[in-house]
C-alpha cells in the first residue's frame, strides 16, 4: 500500500544537546525521504484522557509507510537516529493512515 501516513511523535526532551544534534539534521533528511512536518507543538494542558503528558508533539506526514521505513532504516542515517533516542524520553511514536473522512472507521 502506497498511501500517505502520519507519524505522531510525543516525547520529553532529556538532553538538549543530543536532541539539537538530531533536529539540526533531521528536518532536511525527513524531506529527503518523503516526509514533511505538519505540526510542532509544546504541551499546554490536558482536557480529557489518561495519557501522561509529553512536552513535545511533532506530526509528520509521510508519502507512504515505505518512505517512513526508508528514513528509519537507511544505513546512511545510522549516525542520526541515536541522537533522537539519546535526546528524548517517554517517546510515543505511532503511525496513522491518512483519511479524507471517517467513513472507513464508521463502516
Amino acid at each position: 500500500m502506497n498511501e500517505p501516513v502520519y507519524a505522531l511523535n510525543l516525547f520529553d526532551v532529556s538532553s538538549k544537546e543530543e536532541y539539537l544534534a538530531y533536529s539540526r539534521r533531521s528536518a532536511k533528511e525527513v524531506q529527503t525521504y518523503g516526509g514533511h512536518v505538519v505540526a510542532l507543538g509544546k504541551y499546554r494542558e490536558s482536557i480529557a484522557g489518561d495519557l501522561n503528558p509529553r512536552s513535545v508533539l511533532i506530526l509528520v506526514e509521510w508519502k507512504s509507510r515505505e518512505a517512513f521505513e526508508r528514513y528509519c532504516n537507511d544505513p546512511a542515517l545510522k549516525d542520526l537516529h541515536p541522537h533522537r533516542i539519546n535526546g528524548t524520553s517517554n517517546y510515543i511514536w505511532q503511525l496513522f493512515d491518512k483519511l479524507s473522512d471517517l467513513r472507513p472507521i464508521l463502516k
